[in-house]
């Protein structure tokens, strides 16, 4: 579906993988982001996409995986190689002593390391534009990590779809609901919604793994961070693979 065309019931249940009286009763109860358009359904994609990142938090491993297959099939309906952390995270875009003691310098920060690549070619437009998402609604969870990214993608600065990894020296206040200091930031860089959906599905996934996120705050440099980010993605597609 083009990205400008509203859903109606039937394609937005064909995209998310539901029985259109479900989407139906969804939105009759004010659960879903929609309008009436002569007494029909309509749902603008951007609106849908925003649903889905904010529900993103509050799902489980199996939830996410799920989310995950629904996004993948809807990028293509032939079986396809399940989208890869470690593959979109170039080592040269991990930084394990980010230099930054502020909410502020870690966007400028991280945003000029992900430039430093080449693949990120304005860090001054991304970095107003994660600015303004954090302003909206902080993207730091209770469990010291953030995922910061613009409100909506930003195709033209951009080489393609990566990530840059930051850590800090010690915990930031960044929003956390608990208050919780934040000392690990990941910088999502999509091309577009979905793609985008899809990126966060699976850091959420990884992030789930209090482990990986120990060995990730603990890890000696930077090809440690991506060797265990690897590792935890084989098991998650081994096990996908199983079900």
């Amino acid at each position: 579906m083009s990205q400008h065309k509203d859903f109606t019931i039937e394609s937005l249940a064909s995209y998310l993988h539901l029985l259109p009286a479900q989407v139906t009763r969804l939105a009759d109860r004010g659960k879903l982001p929609g309008r009436k358009v002569s007494g029909e359904w309509r749902f603008s994609p951007a609106e849908i996409h925003h649903w889905m990142e904010a529900r993103m938090g509050i799902l489980d491993d199996d939830e996410l995986a799920h989310v995950e297959g629904v996004l993948q099939r809807a990028v293509s309906s032939e079986a396809t190689q399940p989208l890869s952390v470690a593959a979109m995270l170039p080592l040269d875009a991990i930084a394990v002593s980010l230099e930054a003691r502020t909410r502020s310098k870690v966007i400028t920060a991280i945003t000029q390391l992900a430039a430093s690549t080449g693949r990120l070619w304005d860090p001054d437009r991304m970095a107003e534009a994660v600015r303004s998402r954090e302003d909206m609604q902080p993207t730091a969870l209770d469990i010291g990590v953030a995922l910061l990214h613009p409100r909506r993608p930003i195709p033209a600065i951009l080489e393609g779809a990566f990530l840059a990894f930051g850590r800090t020296m010690a915990g930031i206040p960044f929003g956390s609901s608990r208050g919780v200091l934040t000392d690990l930031f990941f910088l999502i860089c999509s091309v577009d919604d979905r793609s985008h959906l899809q990126i966060l599905a699976r850091v959420s996934r990884l992030l789930g793994d209090a482990h990986l996120v120990t060995g990730i705050r603990y890890a000696a440099d930077a090809a440690e961070v991506l060797e265990l980010i690897s590792k935890k993605e084989v098991e998650f597609d081994t096990h996908d693979a199983n079900d």
